[in-house]
């Protein structure tokens, strides 16, 4: 039986995979959490954001194909982290990571998806 990736994935591609992993237990956490305990505005938009975004990066972890896909897997990765990590501590330290996480994480999420666009445009674009 062929394997589902190649077992020889690079580092980058093997953190996707984790990424996309963290997402989608962080985001069914965030959601069981905002439904238990009376509706929390960033709970509900982590769980959002982590479970729209997991399955994205399992596929493109999985693809691991190429410079551009490569570059917009680790910044939807980076983004939906950063963004997740700092509404997380703004629920439950009452501030956030740092000054303008959140706008950085969602910046790099929406950089992610452009590049994804260009993946799609490109003559080749799964190749390395």
């Amino acid at each position: 039986m062929e394997p589902m990736y190649n077992q020889t994935a690079g580092l980058g591609s093997r953190f996707v995979i984790v990424a996309a992993g963290l997402a989608g237990a962080v985001g069914v956490m965030a959601a069981a959490g905002a439904s238990h305990t009376g509706e929390s505005r960033n709970l509900s938009a982590i769980a959002t954001i982590c479970l729209a975004h997991g399955p994205a990066l399992l596929a493109l972890g999985l693809l691991g194909g190429g410079r551009v896909l490569g570059l917009a897997s680790a910044l939807l990765a980076f983004g939906t982290i950063l963004f997740a990590a700092d509404l997380a501590v703004r629920e439950w330290l009452g501030h956030g990571v740092f000054v303008g996480a959140a706008p950085l994480g969602g910046a790099g999420m929406i950089c992610g998806w452009f590049m994804v666009i260009a993946a799609g445009v490109m003559p080749r674009p799964f190749s390395k």
